[in-house]
């Protein structure tokens, strides 16, 4: 329990979610602790040399489950991170695997620092010491233990991971898998930088492809011009609400950002709201749009759909009742507690979880792994083949109808797919086959009452499973 509210802590909520799931299972107490447990945890705190004086920074990485490997999970750098918190993420992490069918136990890592205090080479010194200390204790290595991006760290922070670890195992030639994420001349994957929030445009699209869950929220038609908020423009948010608009022609009323919220009941502008963002910190002054002072009270706000991208616990016993909202769409970890997930269930709003919405940054980074392991690109052995084989099929069919295929529409069909395409191929394959699961498993019990608890069945199932073949029980 939290010492200052006695609210649950992070893990708690995510263990008391998955406990119901282990009830409509009828999981025993002994296996349901084993597979809710933490493997194991380090903590280190290591010294650095800034600007003339030494500072001592504490950091934690999590392995919660290794019944696959490696274990995978993000590299979080914040004041505010906590060994609650990183063993938390790192059991969703293992869940949310588990959900979209990725082979990684779930991992997560984190850092005690506020990156906007350092200069840029100060962040390289720190990381580089970092990832020291996580390679030489164990909880770093391209086939047990794979960083990513998360909260503070990004394409940089991962080069700079990636090539500590290169120098302490120069013989390790599939070292460049030992995180994802990486820039893409280093190793990286097209796509990989967009595609959680990517993935929540996914599950979104994949949920309005079904009319009857549609209907069952109380919405009718497709996605364009829904009435959405969401909260939090970081790398998820900015790019869910950027392709939700270009793509979709939603109507986004309202960001919120820590520093307040803009809403426009016509639509705001993501990419120029992002670009203001850039230029001036902060959301304040931004013309077409007006200024919520206390930026939390529009989760609060009528809508279609509310999208929380920012922290969790954003959505706690205290205001869920007052959400007046058809969908929530999770597309930050635990966003809504475990009381207030109770509350919105029984007031009938549908919660599509974090552990499935947010899962396409795992996705694309086993995607980046993979590619890492086999040491060439996507499409580079059939890509030509695939559109001479198109160029082909088209002058047969112009041959035969004595017509000629606008050339629009012959160089797309003759055109092969590239790697960026098999991302993103591969990353919408995956959330709506996760999606049809979870949504088969809701329907198919009358125990299971909500999107949340099918999800967690679906995961609990297959990592229960897994323990039970190799002999754990």
């Amino acid at each position: 329990m939290n010492s200052k509210n006695r609210t649950p802590s992070f893990s708690s909520n995510v263990n008391r979610m998955v406990k119901r799931a282990m009830k409509v299972l009828n999981v025993e107490s002994g296996v349901a602790k084993a597979i809710m447990s933490c493997n194991s945890i380090l903590q280190v705190r290591f010294p650095v040399d800034i600007r003339g004086k030494v500072e001592v920074f504490t950091g934690w990485r999590a392995t919660h489950s290794t019944h696959r490997l490696p274990a995978k999970g993000g590299m979080r750098y914040a004041p505010i991170v906590s060994q609650d918190e990183v063993e938390a993420l790192a059991a969703l992490m293992t869940y949310k695997c588990a959900i979209v069918d990725v082979p990684f136990g779930g991992s997560k890592g984190g850092l005690q620092i506020n990156p906007a205090d350092y200069s840029r080479d100060e962040m390289e010194l720190i990381t580089r010491r970092f990832s020291r200390e996580l390679v030489r204790k164990g909880f770093l290595s391209p086939s047990t233990n794979v960083p990513a991006p998360d909260m503070g760290t990004g394409e940089r922070e991962m080069a700079w991971i990636a090539d500590t670890y290169k120098h302490l195992h120069p013989e390790d030639i599939n070292y460049a898998a030992c995180v994802t994420g990486k820039p893409v001349h280093h190793g990286g994957i097209r796509g990989r930088k967009e595609a959680t929030g990517r993935g929540v445009v996914y599950a979104i699209r994949e949920f309005f492809r079904n009319p009857e869950d549609v209907k069952g929220v109380g919405l009718n038609g497709g996605l364009g011009d829904k009435h959405i908020i969401i909260q939090g423009l970081g790398n998820v948010g900015y790019h869910a609400a950027k392709l939700l608009q270009e793509e979709d022609c939603v109507r986004i009323i309202a960001i919120i950002e820590r520093d307040g919220a803009l809403y426009n009941e016509k639509g705001l502008q993501v990419e120029r709201v992002k670009q203001y963002i850039n230029e001036h910190k902060t959301i304040r002054g931004y013309p077409d749009a007006q200024f919520i002072e206390d930026g939390n009270s529009m989760l609060e706000h009528e809508c279609d759909i509310l999208i929380p991208a920012a922290m969790e616990s954003q959505i706690t016993a205290d205001n869920a009742d007052r959400i007046k909202t058809h969908l929530i769409v999770e597309a930050a970890n635990g966003p809504v507690t475990f009381d207030a997930d109770e509350i919105l269930n029984h007031k009938g709003i549908t919660i599509l979880p974090d552990a499935y919405v947010n899962a396409g940054g795992v996705t694309v980074s086993y995607f980046e792994w993979i590619r890492n392991l086999a040491h060439i690109r996507f499409g580079r052995m059939e890509r030509r083949y695939e559109e001479l084989r198109g160029e082909i099929e088209l002058s047969a069919l112009e041959n035969l109808t004595g017509k000629e295929v606008p050339t629009s529409v012959y160089k797309q069909l003759a055109r092969g797919a590239d790697e960026f395409d098999l991302v993103r191929s591969g990353l919408d394959d995956t959330m709506r086959l996760a999606y049809q699961e979870m949504r088969e498993t809701f329907k198919a019990d009358d125990r299971i009452t909500d999107l949340r608890t099918a999800a967690y069945v679906v995961a609990v199932k297959k990592i229960s499973r897994s323990y039970y073949d190799i002999g754990v029980y």
